[in-house]
């Protein structure tokens, strides 16, 4: 469970530096849910029948609803979602880059997995944030049902063959490294993001022990879904 705090209140947007990094944030997540939809939309092409093109497609366009909501919500804060998007494009576009699926399976896994770990990511970041915002972001995280999907293709696959257990254990492990270090790089070239998470007079932040228990929780998290696909951590 997060280490919750009740966050900053409606006020805390009269304090430019968190108005900035909640935009920096928001800026972060929209673009993950801009590269969701398009690389869901690209696995739906490796689909093996029209129901799992349908699922897929129906899970890229549940992405780019959450795209237009997070944009609408930065357009009233004063910011042009386009820009707020820029900063994280070429982290997120390397992760992407550096772990596109090979096939059907390792797609799914990756919806799973790796979305998963951002999403995770984001609930615990949205903890220390005012109550309008926290509750966009966890609405925008939500799962709207689409990980039983994945969880019943991936363990029917396995069942018939054991060996692509292996090899799809040796994926997410993959997801987990290159994920973590991208999260990473973007924390430590975003200023606002780090402040963020440091807290302020007025709101709580996380120290070094705090921000160790987040990606411990993070890490436990990670092998719950990797079991819930049949997979070893």
């Amino acid at each position: 469970m997060t280490e919750s705090q009740p966050g900053a209140g409606q006020g805390a947007f009269a304090d430019s530096a968190y108005k900035e990094a909640v935009i920096d944030l928001l800026g972060a997540i929209a673009y993950g849910e801009l590269a969701a939809f398009e690389r869901l939309a690209e696995d739906a092409k490796m689909a093996p029948g029209i129901a799992d093109k349908i699922a897929l497609s129906a899970m890229a366009a549940s992405e780019f609803g959450h795209l237009l909501t997070l944009n609408a919500r930065l357009t009233a804060l004063g910011a042009d979602p386009v820009l707020a998007m820029e900063p994280f494009r070429a982290a997120l576009d390397a992760f992407h880059e550096h772990s596109a699926p090979s096939d059907w399976y390792e797609g799914l896994v990756k919806v799973y997995v790796g979305d998963g770990l951002a999403s995770d990511f984001y609930r615990e970041v949205a903890a220390y944030l005012d109550p309008e915002t926290r509750a966009l972001i966890t609405e925008t995280l939500s799962d709207s049902g689409h990980s039983a999907f994945v969880v019943e293709k991936v363990r029917e696959a396995i069942e018939r063959d054991h060996r692509l257990g292996g090899r799809l254990a040796l994926w997410g492990r993959r997801l987990m490294g290159e994920a973590l270090i991208q999260a990473q790089r973007v924390a430590a070239e975003r200023d606002a993001m780090t402040a963020l998470l440091a807290g302020g007079v007025d709101r709580p932040g996380m120290d070094l022990a705090a921000i160790g228990r987040m990606f411990t929780r993070l890490t436990e998290r990670h092998t719950e879904r990797m079991a819930e696909l049949g997979l070893e951590a």
